[in-house]
């Protein structure tokens, strides 16, 4: 009734083929970065140099390489920037604590701080 398959399924193919796998740290400091960059774009954004150069410093540390800089542009929305930058700080946060990143996870902290105080008004936002 039905006709008897000929060739290998795509499943046991795939099986063959070499693929390259990442140890979890390898995954884990992939998602570091990218959430460093992120809160690095944002903080250029605000135009917040001393805390954009420790950012920075932490990328390059996990990438290998000088992150990709951003030119601060029309801040139309301040208030929308830090709360951006508190969520990116405290994603960068949780993936530092989990691989135990201690100077990740202090600057991270330092620049959810330096955000929520901006966002109720103080003026700690360029501490580091």
């Amino acid at each position: 009734m039905y006709e008897p398959i000929r060739s290998k399924s795509v499943h046991s193919m795939a099986d063959d083929a070499p693929s390259p796998h990442r140890s979890r740290e390898e995954e884990l400091d992939i998602q570091l970065a990218g959430h460093l960059a992120a809160l690095l774009a944002v903080t250029d954004e605000l135009g917040l140099d001393e805390a954009a150069e420790a950012v920075a410093g932490q990328v390059a540390r996990l990438r290998g390489a000088p992150p990709a800089r951003h030119a601060a542009l029309s801040r139309s929305d301040d208030a929308a920037l830090h709360r951006r930058a508190h969520a990116l700080a405290g994603r960068a946060l949780v993936v530092a604590a989990s691989r135990a990143d201690t100077a990740v996870a202090i600057l991270a902290a330092q620049r959810m701080d330096a955000h929520a105080a901006a966002l109720k008004g103080r003026h700690l936002v360029g501490t580091s």
